[in-house]
């Protein structure tokens, strides 16, 4: 017997989605999946249930670029509230520690220095890392407290946007890959002693994803409606700007789409042939994403193989 075929349309890009407070990352992805239909969808980093904002949303061959996505630089704008801890560093778990001290705005922006660059960071015990194969919320709900090791973090941008009230105050983050607002917020207020704990948390940016050009799931759900999804479809290509690209011929295409490396006559490499080799590269036809390809000297080996086309029209399978 053949292989049976996946249920579901063969729809190929990206969706940036404006998620909203109280819905979980999975979920969004559960409603687009039966707005659109598509045969395949997956996120681009994890937004916790408080928090709003971008979350890029990937179907078909897109999914085979959420790691690059995932790794892409984020921008946050949130609002810490001063003199409570919670046990989740944020505003849904229980208060386990409080202070009557109240920073100021130079205290603010002077302990600021010391959470730029690369930093090291312990994950909040509510978190998505994995320990010993399970989630690390998962064992903070079961009231199970786990020693969860610190990483470095880059984060490029920290800064104090405003001071509603001395209870509150108004931030604007920058980061890379792994960094938690959360963690931030406690720590921060570790070191103004004074407890903290994130109220208001909003992604604004992943990578080439921003809030400006994100559809809520009401709009999304006109538009699949109305048979437009192609017309708000960002291309497969769109997470891989930053990866260098390389034109292939036909046949060159062909064997890396069959899982076969090629040879790239070296005139091909161009001027910046030392500065990519050895590189991932954008083996690129025609306009057409084929392949994410390891370039060793002139051999080209693929390492993630895509088959896009034209998304289909008219009635779903």
């Amino acid at each position: 017997m053949g292989r049976r075929k996946a249920a579901g349309r063969p729809i190929n890009g990206w969706l940036a989605i404006d998620k909203t407070e109280g819905m979980t990352s999975t979920h969004v992805v559960a409603v687009v999946k039966r707005l659109t239909g598509a045969r395949k969808v997956g996120h681009g980093g994890t937004l916790d249930p408080l928090a709003t904002g971008v979350l890029p949303v990937a179907l078909g061959e897109a999914t085979k670029t959420v790691p690059y996505v995932m790794d892409a630089a984020k921008a946050y704008a949130f609002r810490l509230r001063f003199g409570e801890q919670r046990d989740t560093d944020d505003s849904t778990g229980a208060v386990i520690a409080t202070s009557d001290r109240r920073p100021s705005d130079e205290e603010i922006r002077a302990a600021l220095a010391g959470f730029r660059g690369v930093i090291e960071q312990v994950p909040p015990q509510y978190a998505a890392v994995k320990v010993q194969g399970e989630r690390a919320y998962d064992i903070a709900r079961r009231g199970e407290t786990v020693e969860l090791a610190a990483r470095e973090v880059r984060i490029d941008e920290l800064e104090l946007r405003g001071r509603p009230d001395p209870d509150h105050a108004d931030f604007h983050m920058v980061c890379g890959k792994g960094a938690y607002v959360r963690a931030i917020a406690r720590d921060l207020g570790t070191a103004l002693g004074c407890c903290a704990h994130v109220v208001a948390l909003r992604r604004t940016e992943v990578g080439p994803f921003t809030v400006a050009h994100a559809l809520s799931l009401d709009a999304l759900a006109e538009i699949a409606s109305s048979d437009t999804l192609p017309q708000v479809l960002v291309p497969v290509t769109t997470a891989l700007a930053g990866i260098p690209a390389l034109a292939v011929t036909e046949p060159q295409a062909l064997r890396l789409r069959a899982g076969q490396a090629v040879r790239v006559a070296p005139a091909l490499l161009g001027e910046n042939e030392a500065a990519v080799l050895p590189a991932t590269v954008r083996a690129m036809r025609a306009g057409e994403l084929i392949a994410l390809a390891r370039l060793e000297g002139v051999e080209l080996s693929p390492v993630r193989v895509f088959t896009t086309g034209p998304m289909p029209t008219g009635t779903r399978e």
